[in-house]
């Protein structure tokens, strides 16, 4: 079973942008040979990364605002990986990635991540 989830413009902002979790985004078309060569080594590592990342999937040709949202996020090509801090982008990774390289990048990107929230909380000012 996958823990990735379906995000679109209509949910957006409440599955990435305003997630507290590190969250994984592929940006991706049906039409994409390396989305679909991707697809299974995302469900993969979601399942080992289960609890700590969040995994989602983008169609960027489903809408217009899906592909808006594409835009807004540097995303010229398919599949594109975007890692997201409390909705602001710390990382990317394009085209397809192999296992080893995908779990080293989230690695990476953990600790960018706890890094990020650390600056990002008004408490530390006042620690």
């Amino acid at each position: 079973m996958s823990a990735v989830m379906d995000v679109d413009a209509g949910n957006w902002r409440d599955r990435v942008a305003a997630s507290k979790d590190l969250v994984l985004v592929e940006f991706w078309h049906q039409a994409c040979p390396w989305c679909r060569m991707l697809e299974p080594i995302l469900d993969e590592i979601s399942e080992e990364f289960r609890g700590k990342v969040k995994f989602a999937r983008l169609n960027i040709l489903e809408s217009a605002e899906n592909k808006v949202i594409a835009a807004t996020n540097g995303v010229f090509s398919t599949p594109t990986l975007v890692f997201y801090c409390e909705g602001r982008p710390i990382g990317s990774l394009v085209g397809l990635v192999g296992r080893d390289s995908l779990r080293q990048a989230i690695e990476q990107m953990l600790v960018r991540h706890r890094e990020c929230v650390e600056r990002s909380s008004f408490l530390v000012d006042y620690v």
